[in-house]
């Protein structure tokens, strides 16, 4: 059975779609490069830095972390938002617990394609962020991140990584990817934070 999450805008605005946005039926792909290949046999992933227990899992053995699915809506920073949908994965609070939250106070998503995005660790212990596998009762698609995403339903997209392998635990803030270009570090869609 699948947890229903769709009332999070509750916390942040008065209207399920955040302003500036357009709901869509489709769900467009978007990413700063071509969707990058990844072998069953070799990929890993892998949470390090201010942690008490690094963990290096395969992709079996992460799927054995304790899953739910939640149905979520999805804001892109482009202007579109995807409502009800449905991610099957591991929450972070599950997986902070699994290595032990140190010192840190913030969040680096490394992804395949050397993509990076950040946020503070406060923003991320919440069982709406979630790194999932699967979409709509598939595998996540690869051009939709597969074999693992993150999902950020209270951010705008780009702070969820795509074909994400790894987290690094921050003892200080440092920007991601697209923050270093402009983007908002906050990424507030009720807010309409899309730049910086």
């Amino acid at each position: 059975m699948a947890n229903d999450v769709t009332h999070l805008y509750e916390e942040f605005g008065d209207d399920r779609l955040p302003p500036g946005q357009r709901e869509t039926q489709r769900f467009p792909v978007l990413s700063k490069s071509g969707t990058p290949s990844w072998d069953p046999e070799t990929w890993s992933f892998e949470a390090w830095g201010a942690v008490e227990t690094e963990l290096d899992r395969s992709f079996d053995e992460f799927r054995d972390l304790p899953s739910e699915t939640q149905v979520q809506d999805f804001h892109c920073v482009t202007g579109w938002s995807k409502f009800d949908c449905e991610f099957e994965g591991v929450t972070f609070p599950t997986l902070a617990d699994a290595v032990g939250v140190d010192d840190a106070v913030h969040v680096m998503f490394h992804a395949m394609d050397g993509y990076t995005t950040n946020l503070p660790l406060d923003q991320c212990m919440r069982d709406e962020v979630m790194f999932v596998w699967g979409y709509d009762g598939e595998d996540l698609p690869a051009d939709h991140g597969g074999p693992l995403r993150v999902v950020t339903p209270h951010k705008y997209a780009y702070k969820g990584a795509k074909w994400v392998s790894g987290v690094e635990f921050l003892t200080e803030p440092e920007r991601g990817y697209w923050e270093k270009r402009g983007y908002s570090n906050t990424a507030n869609p009720w807010n309409e934070e899309r730049y910086s």
